[in-house]
Parts: structure tokens; C-alpha cells; sequence
């Protein structure tokens, strides 16, 4: 891994030093990203389906639920309002 030199804040020689080093501290990164790539363990093909399929049925159950708690609120809410309605 590439080390930075250390470098008084607001001086040119650091500023200039940073730009010169630019190119080989974006390597050194890009570098490392391939390296953490290679160490990923991806899922197959069957995997993905299955959870996905998963996400698709939990995702349309919580629409339903809330679906259903948000109408008994409204007619619950409407009701209160009814009752305190001046006549």
C-alpha cells in the first residue's frame, strides 16, 4: 500500500507533492478494490431467484398489512370526527 507523505496543511510543496502522488494513489486504490473483488463469494444463479421470489412475497405482504391497518385508522378516525361533529 502506498503511504502519503506527511505535509503541512496550506503549503504548496504539499499541495503540488499530492497532485504528483495523485496517480499513484488512485492505482494503489484501484488495486485494492480487485484484490476485495476477487475475495467476493457470489451467489448462483438459484440463490438469487429464491430470494428474490422472497423480497417479492415479504414486500407485497407488508403492502397488505399496512393496506389494511391504514383503512382501519380512516374509518376509526372518521368515526371520532362524526362523533365530535357539531349537529
Amino acid at each position: 500500500m502506498a503511504t502519503l507523505a506527511k505535509v503541512k496543511h496550506g503549503s504548496k510543496g504539499g499541495v503540488i507533492v499530492r497532485i504528483k502522488s495523485w496517480p499513484t494513489r488512485f492505482r494503489t486504490y484501484v488495486d485494492g478494490i480487485r484484490r476485495e473483488m476477487r475475495l467476493v463469494t457470489w451467489p448462483g444463479r438459484q440463490q438469487v431467484q429464491a430470494t428474490t421470489v422472497v423480497v417479492l412475497v415479504t414486500v407485497f405482504a407488508f403492502a397488505l398489512y399496512f393496506g389494511v391497518v391504514d383503512y382501519v385508522l380512516t374509518i376509526g378516525q372518521t368515526e371520532v370526527y362524526g362523533y365530535f361533529r357539531v349537529r
